[in-house]
């Protein structure tokens, strides 16, 4: 059974609203994990001649503008007495910013050592870093049961990507599966070391200064989404966005893709709120489903028995980390 995080005071809670809040906290997964899942394949959806037509650095500005202003309605909306912050409060969000920042430049860097299946496939270590940081930053003890679901959960992770390179193996070679070769340098995977780190340490540490703090939650993301913009705007003017125009090459499904992404944002606010950065990895874990799922609905890729295999050990880790 899933352990649903009590998110009001300590008081004992009647037990329709106690039911009424874990309704409320499994939709909130559950839509997260429709969202994080329909990211691939709506940017799949809106490429255009094999490429993607829009600036990606645009599309993160704009999202992160989006929960911006998301978060500042939520608090206007929000009325009563007026919390009074300084920038002490304030300045602990700047450095999330700067770590997702600093990790799309070195996923951008690690391709000129790694191909793409490397990345795929080695990027599920960043499951086993979030779990170390999560001990050691945070204090929080795992047993050798909740271990063993981190390490079922990012063999899924592995399982699942190496089926999707198998797929576009057999796209590729017209019905033929060559076996698939790996390739990183030792300088790629210290990159990728450090991408998984830098990765686990942002969850670590947004979970730590969320829950810290005794702030209304849309303020707390009024902070850490005004220095992504900054962070993320100045990324942009500074040439990450290319030759491309500032909203060139933007379609339905593109601004579908950055109202999704950015209130997946929000709702990973909440859980990092009130579940964990555990909670996290199983949603995103969970989305790797849905993005299959969907791929061989919208796209026609052929679900491979790699896919099913991942859906198994997925619901196995799940069990062992949250099961009684």
């Amino acid at each position: 059974m899933i352990v649903i995080p009590n998110v009001g005071s300590d008081a004992p809670v009647p037990a329709r609203r106690r039911w009424s809040r874990r309704l409320g906290w499994a939709l909130l997964l559950a839509v997260s994990v429709l969202i994080y899942g329909s990211h691939a394949p709506l940017i799949a959806l809106s490429k255009v001649d094999g490429r993607v037509p829009f600036s990606s650095s645009s599309c993160v500005v704009l999202i992160e503008l989006a929960k911006l202003s998301a978060s500042l309605a939520a608090l206007l909306a929000r009325g009563g007495p007026r919390p009074r912050v300084s920038w002490a409060q304030a300045a602990p969000y700047a450095l999330p910013a700067l770590l997702y920042a600093l990790n799309n430049n070195l996923v951008v860097a690690m391709q000129a050592h790694m191909d793409p299946s490397s990345f795929q496939v080695l990027g599920n270590l960043k499951i086993g870093c979030t779990g170390l940081l999560y001990r050691s930053c945070l204090g929080r003890r795992l047993g050798a049961r909740q271990w063993l679901a981190l390490g079922v959960l990012t063999a899924a992770g592995v399982c699942h990507s190496y089926s999707s390179l198998e797929v576009e193996d057999r796209a590729v070679a017209g019905g033929s599966v060559p076996r698939t070769r790996l390739r990183v340098s030792a300088l790629g995977l210290l990159m990728l070391l450090s991408y998984c780190l830098i990765s686990g340490l942002a969850a670590v540490y947004t979970e730590l200064i969320l829950k810290s703090q005794r702030l209304p939650l849309s303020l707390q993301n009024l902070f850490l989404y005004t220095f992504g913009v900054a962070v993320n705007g100045a990324a942009h003017v500074a040439g990450a966005g290319g030759d491309r125009g500032f909203l060139e090459g933007y379609s339905a499904t593109v601004w579908a893709i950055v109202a999704g992404q950015a209130a997946n944002g929000l709702l990973m606010s909440a859980v990092m709120k009130h579940g964990s950065s555990v909670t996290r990895l199983f949603v995103i874990s969970c989305s790797m489903l849905v993005n299959g799922a969907l791929s061989w609905l919208l796209l026609g890729l052929q679900l491979t028995p790699g896919f099913l295999l991942a859906v198994l050990m997925i619901a196995l880790a799940a069990h062992l980390y949250y099961g009684t």
